[in-house]
């Protein structure tokens, strides 16, 4: 059974799935089951993974890593960032060479990030 927002990942191929509609049937790609990914929320290394959520002037800023930026180079980085208020979801896509973080220019009182990094996994930070 899956659940509204889960996030899951072929180890063959790699597609990533993101659940908008939750039922009862098992997710499988090239003949095998996806993995759910269990976003990670403390970070244990130096490089820094979990997103932190500012609120600007001009909206909502999700930066990876507070006081050092997540590596953006062509074998690591962060593939997205994504904003799930109560009734909407972002998600700002980025490359090798971008800085690790999103603006969304809303304005929201209750929200959580979370962000892929394409060695490391699913984060997430709820504010």
């Amino acid at each position: 059974m899956t659940e509204l927002k889960e996030i899951y990942k072929c180890d063959i191929c790699g597609n990533i799935v993101e659940v908008l509609h939750a039922g009862p049937g098992e997710l499988v790609c090239c003949g095998e089951p996806m993995q759910k990914q269990e976003p990670k929320t403390k970070d244990a290394s130096t490089e820094k993974h979990v997103p932190y959520i500012e609120k600007t002037d001009k909206g909502i800023l999700v930066k990876v890593g507070q006081n050092q930026d997540h590596p953006m180079e062509e074998k690591h980085y962060i593939e997205w960032i994504q904003l799930i208020t109560d009734k909407k979801s972002y998600r700002q896509y980025l490359k090798p060479g971008d800085k690790p973080q999103a603006l969304f220019m809303i304005s929201a009182d209750k929200v959580e990030a979370r962000e892929y990094c394409n060695v490391h996994g699913l984060w997430q930070n709820k504010e």
